[in-house]
């Protein structure tokens, strides 16, 4: 559970943070780009909750599930499974490709990367 509960807080806190942005801030850099750098980070945190260990590629992992689903918005998938809609779901989903939000995927799961190296270097100094 120790090493659990850090994901577990910053699951929370970026979830929280991630609701305020989509509800609050309606800005041309915030809502785009750090939104994006921070959904992959709380997509890693989410998944290191239940997962604390032995993935290290985990943040090359969180990335291409990323990079999937903006391929999935530039083939409209929303409007396939018809939940254009659904406010919900096509706010999760998404419901425009932008290039860029790749980039904004890549630099957070970069931030998630130099995470498990740093992480990975202490735990093996420590052995």
């Amino acid at each position: 559970m120790r090493k659990r509960l850090p994901y577990l807080i910053a699951t929370l806190v970026l979830l929280a943070v991630e609701v305020f942005i989509g509800l609050f801030v309606h800005d041309r850099f915030i809502r785009p780009f750090i939104g994006d750098v921070l959904v992959v980070i709380l997509i890693y945190a989410f998944i290191r909750i239940f997962i604390p260990d032995k993935v290290r590629l985990l943040p090359l992992y969180v990335f291409i599930f990323a990079v999937a689903v903006e391929v999935l918005q530039l083939l409209k998938i929303v409007e396939v499974l018809g939940l254009q809609d659904n406010r919900l779901m096509s706010t999760i989903i998404g419901t425009s490709f932008d290039i860029r939000d790749i980039l904004c995927y890549f630099v957070g799961c970069a931030f998630c990367g130099i995470w498990e190296y740093l992480r990975y270097r202490k735990s093996k100094a420590e052995r």
